[in-house]
């Protein structure tokens, strides 16, 4: 719910506990240190704030702060200082500068997409509590070595960047399970991609986006917008009913979309995966065109919450018998082993973005955080498919969640949970 300044000014807000203002502000109210005794979650997205007042520190109930969209250079050192802080968002401002001061102690969530920052601070991997960090569309060069004793860290952003080397200090961290890294130099590094895969890739032709029309929005995501789509004239290479996705722009909050182009494509055709026939690459427009999902599919889960920050949530109520879980299981078992066979990491495992009908039949997409990694060495390569095993564990692990309770605890549960806990 959006407030405003006047309802703040006013007493209408006292004792709120989330306030969000978006009024053009170039500087911080202070009415808002009024709510100190309540406020938990601030939102100062889409203003022109550069700065924020050392007074915010009375803010001692604060757990959650976004400031996107704004104008600041550098991350607010007073942030630092605020004890309940764990949530931190300030994507797409000109921030140049993290210092060491500026993270606060109980730090769990740092979104810094989208801004101008070459280096972060030692104190980052000094967090015990962070377990999701997005810092795609940067100008790193390196990330810092400390990050190596973040054993919470659960998902991690790091596409459309200047990391020259692989950040190996990631690696092997005991939970990283959603790893994206595209667009840094050191995936452009030239690696032999086998035969098949360029086939694959070859295989998807480029046609004019005169092709077809747009009709109805179907979705979108962080990259771009699905449609339903027709074509304007009769085709016979192509399924008559067609989506398409166009790209929204030069970056996402995942990385470039060409990359996310590249790596749908060398993923190739797999019965459980969203079928490309086709890709429009026209100067300010990149498009891919997909066979259009049947109407009787749904989500099989919602994109994380605040409270669960890197693991799905689904509908109040919603469970699946053993058997349709099962199912969903084995499907998406086989698309891991697809897609590391063709030397992509998808990056976004998660049952939100997976389709389901009534039979337990699936269909996975949204390559928006997927990477294609043929140019790590064979070490590095394993150790990207561990990571992404570790997410197809917490996939089953969140559909067990749902099981319908008469079938918990029998044979097929307890198999499933046990190649959880392996």
């Amino acid at each position: 719910m959006l407030h405003t300044l006047s309802q703040l000014r006013s007493g209408k807000l006292a004792g709120i506990s989330q306030l969000k203002l978006s009024e053009s502000l170039k500087t911080f109210p202070l009415e808002i240190l009024t709510l100190a005794d309540s406020l938990e979650i601030l939102d100062l997205s889409n203003n022109a704030l550069s700065s924020l007042p050392d007074e915010l520190a009375h803010m001692k109930k604060l757990k959650i702060i976004f400031a996107s969209q704004n104008k600041f250079e550098h991350l607010p050192d007073i942030l630092g200082q605020l004890p309940s802080l764990e949530m931190i968002g300030f994507k797409s401002n000109k921030i140049k500068r993290v210092s060491e001061q500026s993270l606060p102690a109980q730090l769990r969530w740092l979104i810094l997409t989208d801004n101008l920052i070459e280096t972060l601070p030692n104190s980052l991997g000094e967090r015990p509590r962070l377990q999701k960090l997005a810092l795609a569309g940067n100008q790193l060069t390196h990330l810092p070595q400390t990050l190596a004793q973040s054993r919470n860290l659960e998902l991690v952003r790091i596409s459309a960047n200047q990391l020259t080397e692989c950040p190996e200090q990631l690696l092997d961290l005991p939970n990283l399970a959603w790893f994206a890294f595209a667009g840094n130099p050191f995936t452009k590094v030239e690696a032999k991609i086998n035969s098949d895969i360029h086939a694959q890739i070859k295989s998807v032709p480029e046609i004019s986006s005169a092709s077809y029309t747009l009709e109805n929005v179907l979705g979108q995501g962080a990259s771009g917008i699905i449609s339903k789509a027709h074509w304007n004239a009769p085709q016979s290479q192509f399924p008559e009913e067609i989506a398409v996705k166009v790209f929204k722009g030069e970056i996402t909050s995942d990385g470039y979309p060409q990359d996310e182009l590249q790596a749908c494509l060398q993923a190739g055709h797999h019965p459980n995966l969203v079928a490309s026939v086709a890709q429009v690459n026209e100067e300010n427009y990149l498009a891919l065109i997909m066979t259009l999902i049947p109407e009787n599919y749904q989500n099989l889960g919602l994109p994380p919450c605040f409270k669960s920050c890197t693991r799905d949530t689904f509908p109040p109520g919603f469970n699946l018998p053993i058997q349709l879980i099962n199912r969903i299981v084995s499907q998406m078992q086989d698309v891991f082993v697809h897609l590391h066979n063709n030397q992509v990491c998808h990056g976004d495992l998660y049952a939100h973005n997976t389709l389901f009908d009534s039979q337990g039949n699936i269909i996975f997409g949204d390559f928006g955080a997927a990477t294609s990694y043929q140019m790590l060495t064979p070490t590095q390569q394993e150790k990207v498919k561990n990571i992404e095993s570790r997410a197809l564990k917490y996939f089953i692990d969140d559909l067990l969640s749902i099981c319908a309770e008469e079938d918990i605890n029998s044979n097929e549960f307890n198999l499933l949970k046990k190649h959880v806990n392996n």
